[in-house]
Order: C-alpha cells, then structure tokens, then sequence
C-alpha cells in the first residue's frame, strides 16, 4: 500500500489560541484511521487544517504532493473530501440538487449514475429527492451530507494537485451561471440565485441546478 495523506508537525489554531502542535499521521490507501479526543482535543480542526480551511504549518502530503497551503477548491478537486459535523447541508435545495453540488467538481456522464448508486445505499434520499433538505430530521441531512461528499468521488485516483482549477469555468451539474464581483462573498440577490461557488479564485453566481 502506498501513503495517501501524511501530516508532519501539523500546527494550527485560531488567532492568539493554538489548538494543534505538531501533530504526526499518516493514512495508506485503503485504510480507515480514526483520531480520537475529548472536546476541544483539536479533531475538528485537524480536519479543517487539512482541507485548507484554516492557516496551518508543517507538512501536508497527500498522494504523494505536498498539500500544505492549498486552497479548498484546489484539495477537494484533488480528492479530498469533508462531511462536516453540523451536517452542512444547502436547506433551500432539495436532496437531489444537494447531491449535484457534490460532483460540483467533476465533468464525466456517470453522475446520474452515482446518485442512483447513493439512493440505494440511502433510501430515505431517494424517497426524499425532491424535498428540501432543510426540512428533514438531522440524522437525514447527516446521510446527505455523506452522500453528498461521495459525490466528488474521493476515492477516485487522485487529480494532481499542481493543476490548478480552471478560472470561470462551470463543471456540468450547475446550469446558468454568471460572474459575480471578485469582492462577493456569495450571492447579491439571493431570490435569484440558488447557490454560489468559487473556482480557481473566481466567484460564480448559479441560478439553477441542472
């Protein structure tokens, strides 16, 4: 097996308040690893320094390229994906356009295919494909938040992380897409635009999902 994601003397916090100091790991393809700790242990934001959602020092690696100051957009179409703790579910779309987010990064003709794959394995989804997410109970919103990272595909072989996202450009699933202000932090008129994304450094404004 080879190493898929390795941290060396991962330091991250925020602000003033240092929460990791100098954690060590390593994950080989194919291999499940659960970091365990009490409340304010720092597992969350091991996550997040990972993902790039926080400033992080040392050392990431995954697949073999460093990680280690990467934007989000750039590691999640690397592979990584993160199913956050509070669900983080869009609650104005419904189930299914949730899970189109998902492969939000991806260009292939199989992503019908794979929500197909994730009804079977969630049936509550499938059942509630054209409701809004918002309104169904937390364990239903936690489902779809999982299913929704598996639709990036993580387990996929990894995209290079020296290819950066292409600037303005909508992969298939976001439909009616038009460029926002780079100061926006997300939609000027949100009756008119369903959801946002930024790519490569450029914000789009999404009015539908296809």
């Amino acid at each position: 097996m080879s190493t898929m994601l390795e941290a060396r003397g991962l330091t991250a916090g925020y602000g003033p308040v240092q929460v990791l100091r100098g954690l060590d790991f390593h994950i080989e393809e194919g291999e499940i690893v659960v970091i365990l700790g009490a409340n304010g242990a720092g597992k969350t934001t091991t996550i997040r320094a990972i993902c790039g959602m926080i400033p992080s020092k040392g050392e990431l690696v995954f697949a073999g390229e460093r990680a280690s100051g990467r934007k989000p957009e750039v590691l999640c179409k690397a592979g990584i994906a993160h199913v956050p703790q509070g669900r983080g579910t869009f609650p104005d779309l419904t189930v299914e356009e949730n899970l189109r987010i998902g492969a939000f990064t991806r260009s292939d003709n199989e992503i019908s295919s794979d929500i197909d794959r994730w009804y079977e394995l969630f049936p509550r989804l499938r059942e509630r494909h054209h409701q809004a997410a918002g309104s169904m109970s937390g364990g239903e919103q936690q489902m779809l938040a999982i299913a929704r990272a598996l639709m990036s595909r993580p387990s996929r072989t990894p995209t290079s992380l020296s290819a950066s996202p292409a600037a303005g450009t909508c992969s298939r699933p976001v439909r009616s897409c038009s460029r926002a202000p780079p100061t926006s932090s997300g939609p000027t008129n949100p009756s008119a635009a369903r959801t946002w994304a930024s790519d490569g450094g450029t914000t789009w404004t999404c009015s539908s999902i296809a």
